[in-house]
């Protein structure tokens, strides 16, 4: 249903039968992880103006991939993110994946 880049992807899918009996499927809760989920590779300081999709293009390739920056960081909103000048945001390897430490 989820692309394999995709937050969604492995989430089970569920169902829910409302009082007419009709099936209504969909994707069970995503957590966000936590923070010691993540191996860091650098920090990076945002300045004024700056995108979470243009800083996740630059570090990792692919600007549709901002949410794996945003669990990396424990932000629900991408746009926590870069609202404040001179805030540090975690970039790191991606959830479970050993870095040298």
């Amino acid at each position: 249903m989820f692309l394999s880049s995709s937050r969604y992807a492995g989430l089970v899918l569920v169902s829910w039968t409302d009082p007419n009996g009709n099936s209504i499927s969909y994707v069970s809760r995503r957590f966000l992880p936590t923070v010691d989920e993540f191996d860091l590779l650098q920090l990076h300081t945002v300045i004024a103006g700056e995108r979470l999709d243009n800083i996740t293009a630059e570090y990792l390739d692919d600007p549709q991939q901002f949410w794996r920056i945003c669990d990396a960081n424990e932000a629900m909103s991408p746009f926590d993110l870069t609202a404040t000048a001179g805030q540090t945001i975690r970039i790191t390897l991606p959830q479970g994946i050993p870095g040298n430490k």
